[in-house]
């Protein structure tokens, strides 16, 4: 069969269109007009995929979004195919599995036609449910106008239909109601024009329709699955839960349900393990959210004890949970695991998975052999090897096959929950944290990616006054560019099995990540990576001169230790200092912990005051690039800055302002464009972006163009201008919410701060006299229906502050609602529901009111 593809595109001198057809590279020709033409002669009957690229000197310098589909009609000999090129828009968040699997997915109407002749290829993915896609013309097929045709959706979003083709024809594009084929839109714009066909050819043409832009705005929940209650749960909330929350967003109007990472965290073996952003394995499930009995527990009067002690506690005693749940499984997997092994679908999973599963189990395995996560004292075993991890396996195949088997029902019922939730029009929105445990399954399989010698942070914010430090090592992207990502977009396949939506946690991460240096705890001496930091010739042409460490190694003038030590400066001077500088066993915040371990009044003065004289410089010497510096920043706040003249002052805001606010702006969105779109082309989810905190001017611009939603908070505006945010004007390709899990819900944020809450009484609310003690649920419902009436394209709210809204059914103490304080390192991540979702189903009037509210934003 012969082929022609012809495609119109405007190059800049120099450059040439490719097509790329499976592994094939076929150069194009250019005609006049913009037209670039290829012939191929040798293509089967069938379906192929293909995608054009731009060339300059060889190498490729732009291409297409997405690819393009093609069914060869059986029996042509000589087949005319027109594209388009296919370019990020407004409209590309609705090609997201979240619509086409989930929100708008649909019984297909036919399977796409294959008959020589003229076929139309549409891509239209904001069609609804109860829509089809339709053509209307004249010429004998079409009745002169009389007749509307839908088109087959058989490969929606992507719409087709094959006439004759024997006639020229003029023609339009419309959307008609799913069953009486009513017009519902037109195309705008003159009629379109097809010109017959000689006799024995086929043409494909891809079109690209000229409606109106059709905006969808729907609403969801935010919680984690621990956070989940129900009558089947053994003390924390599992994956099955889930199924029953489903059912309340739907009978509620919600479409979406956003979670927090539920991969595996177990490194410690205590509660600290809670925190689910410390995950031993960025592939692993959590064994916590496993429903035992449907993993081979029987339910006997020793489970069932057990069971109704846990479930009956407030919050989460998570050391309690997961070790009953690993006993019980324990026994399961005696009884039933060879079993299960032999079957077929748990090859097929085991198969499947094996590139990260084995690894996985193996470093569980290790972990508990050796009774730590730090592989570098497993021995032999401290460094990956494939010969060495294949003989272990053989030689513990019953530990490592436990892991995997609670691997496997790990997955079959989350599975599970993703078929049933779009069986209800509700899809899973999952979390993507930016870091990875520097003593995971990941960083001991492959600890080339990861910059093992440096911790990951962010700096300071609301949330943290001197940052914060989640310890994680960076990402070595240099590394992972010259496999084009492969553990980044293998990470996103996996994710996108059960999920069709997700959050890039610190989504500023890919555009440069704040980086702490090993030996600190605080994040204050942490700088960008990757960065331009000024050289010690540019600092000293502004009037700072750093030879001999000045301004980047903490003073000790009398005024500072008494500042800082108060009646113990006499005894730090005596003890920490030598010669005017700190002594070495006090050269780093870690010493200091380590050496001044007391919590009386003494002890943690002298501990806190070491280790903010560390903080205590203008400067931060980049650690690998020497005589190159980055500000410290909010050095503002220092002595040292305090100590300088009025000039330097002025000179050291300027040095500042620009590094961080200009400087950066195109080396930052060049770095992010050299790992975003390859890692989101992985998977066909939807991608919202956490963009909160410090935000240079290129993140927004740069999310744009990626058509990546943003966050917006109304208590943390993104203009310096503003106190509050209003969501009246948020972007429509946002994510619109009152809080995260990060912050204080919405009854706790109203008695935070006083002075503030009585501003967003008078300012947001136009109230006027003394604001309440407490947020009442008319106040609740309004703020809420505030956010809901926004532009956005997602409202989704945390459960807490949706059960705000009704006096019977909210918390009475708001304190016990929070997930997380940031502020303190070593949290406890235990919230749980305080009524359980069979009871929140049973709560007609509520979710009815519910319902109603979501309905009249236009949310349904």
């Amino acid at each position: 069969m012969k082929l022609t593809f012809t495609i119109e595109y405007r190059t800049a001198w120099g450059e040439a269109l490719v097509l790329r057809l499976g592994d094939r590279r076929i150069a194009m020709r250019y005609a006049d007009g913009g037209v670039w033409s290829a012939e191929v002669d040798d293509l089967p009957a069938g379906v192929c995929e293909y995608g054009y690229e731009v060339e300059r000197d060889g190498r490729c310098v732009r291409r297409e979004w997405r690819s393009h589909t093609l069914e060869l009609p059986a029996g042509a000999s000589c087949v005319g195919r027109r594209d388009l090129w296919q370019d990020r828009d407004d409209e590309a968040p609705f090609y997201a599995s979240a619509f086409t699997r989930g929100i708008f997915s649909r019984d297909a109407s036919s399977a796409p036609q294959t008959t020589e002749g003229w076929t139309l290829c549409v891509a239209c993915p904001t069609v609804r449910p109860d829509e089809v896609l339709a053509i209307a013309g004249n010429g004998r097929e079409l009745d002169d106008w009389r007749r509307i045709v839908p088109l087959s959706d058989g490969a929606f979003p992507e719409w087709s239909l094959t006439l004759a083709g024997g006639e020229a024809i003029e023609y339009k594009l419309l959307v008609a109601d799913r069953r009486t084929l009513e017009p519902r839109l037109w195309e705008e714009g003159g009629n379109r024009r097809c010109e017959a066909l000689p006799r024995g050819e086929s043409r494909i043409e891809e079109l690209r329709p000229r409606f109106a832009p059709r905006h969808w705005r729907g609403a969801g929940t935010a919680i984690p699955v621990f956070s989940l209650r129900t009558e089947e749960d053994f003390g924390i909330g599992e994956f099955l839960d889930l199924k029953q929350l489903v059912d309340w967003a739907a009978a509620t109007g919600q479409r979406i349900l956003q979670l927090l990472p539920i991969n595996d965290t177990t490194i410690t073996g205590t509660w600290e393990d809670s925190y689910p952003y410390n995950a031993n394995s960025s592939f692993a499930l959590h064994p916590q959210f496993i429903r035992l009995t449907e993993a081979g527990v029987e339910a006997d009067a020793e489970y069932r004890g057990m069971q109704a002690e846990l479930n009956a506690l407030a919050e989460v005693d998570y050391e309690r949970v997961n070790a009953a749940k690993e006993a019980l499984l324990r026994r399961a997997y005696a009884q039933h695991g060879a079993r299960t092994a032999a079957s077929d679908d748990y090859r097929a999973f085991v198969e499947a998975n094996r590139s990260w599963l084995v690894p996985y189990a193996v470093f569980r395995s290790l972990r508990d052999r050796y009774a730590t996560a730090d592989f570098s004292q497993w021995g032999e075993m401290a460094q990956y090897d494939d010969s060495r991890v294949e003989a272990y396996c053989r030689q513990e195949a019953g530990e490592v096959g436990f892991h995997c088997y609670v691997q496997y029902h790990l997955h079959l019922q989350l599975s599970e929950v993703c078929r049933y939730a779009h069986a209800h029009g509700v899809v899973l929105k999952g979390d993507l944290p930016i870091g990875v445990s520097r003593t995971s399954a990941d960083a001991w399989r492959s600890p080339e990616l990861f910059h093992m010698d440096s911790q990951a942070g962010a700096p300071p914010d609301a949330f943290a006054a001197m940052g914060q430090n989640w310890g994680f090592p960076t990402y070595n992207w240099e590394r992972m560019a010259r496999d084009g990502y492969a553990w980044w977009c293998a990470r996103l396949k996996k994710m996108a099995e059960y999920f069709d939506a997700y959050r890039i946690d610190h989504i500023l991460g890919f555009f440069r990540i704040w980086e702490i240096p090993a030996h600190a705890v605080h994040g204050l001496l942490g700088h960008f990576n990757p960065a331009l930091p000024y050289s010690a010739d540019e600092l000293r042409a502004a009037g700072f001169d750093t030879s001999g460490g000045r301004y980047a190694r903490p003073e000790t003038w009398d005024w500072v230790l008494d500042t800082l030590f108060g009646p113990y400066a006499g005894e730090v001077r005596a003890t920490c200092l030598c010669d005017g500088r700190l002594r070495p066993e006090y050269a780093t915040q870690r010493q200091i912990v380590a050496r001044i371990a007391g919590d009386d009044e003494r002890s943690t003065r002298i501990r806190e005051g070491l280790m903010a004289l560390l903080d205590d410089v203008l400067f931060v010497e980049d650690p690998r690039r020497e005589g190159h510096y980055h500000p410290r920043i909010g050095a503002q706040h220092t002595l040292a800055y305090r100590a300088l003249d009025d000039g330097l002052r002025r000179a050291f805001d300027r040095l500042h302002d620009d590094f961080f606010f200009r400087r950066h702006n195109d080396f930052w969105r060049e770095s992010a464009l050299r790992k975003l779109p390859a890692i989101l082309s992985a998977s066909g989810m939807l991608t919202c972006g956490e963009d909160l905190g410090m935000i240079p001017d290129s993140v927004p611009a740069t999310m744009h163009e990626l058509r990546i939603l943003s966050l917006e908070i109304q208590r943390m505006p993104k203009s310096p201008d503003e106190t509050f945010a209003s969501p009246a004007r948020y972007p429509y390709l946002s994510v619109c919410t009152t809080s995260t899990h990060d912050m204080n819900p919405l009854r706790a944020w109203w008695r935070e701060d006083r002075p503030l809450t009585e501003r967003f009484y008078g300012e947001v609310l136009g109230e006027r006299g003394e604001a309440p003690a407490d947020c009442t649920p008319e106040l609740c419902r309004r703020i809420v229906e505030m956010h809901l009436a926004s532009p956005a394209m997602l409202v989704v709210l945390p459960w807490q502050d949706w059960m705000s809204t009704d006096g019977a059914l909210r918390l009475a103490d708001p304190e016990r609602e929070r997930i997380n304080v940031p502020a303190i390192p070593r949290y406890y991540w235990r919230y749980r529901m305080h009524l359980t979702v069979e009871r929140l189903l049973g709560e007609e009037a509520f979710n009815a009111a519910m319902r109603a509210a979501i309905a009249g934003s236009g949310r349904s």
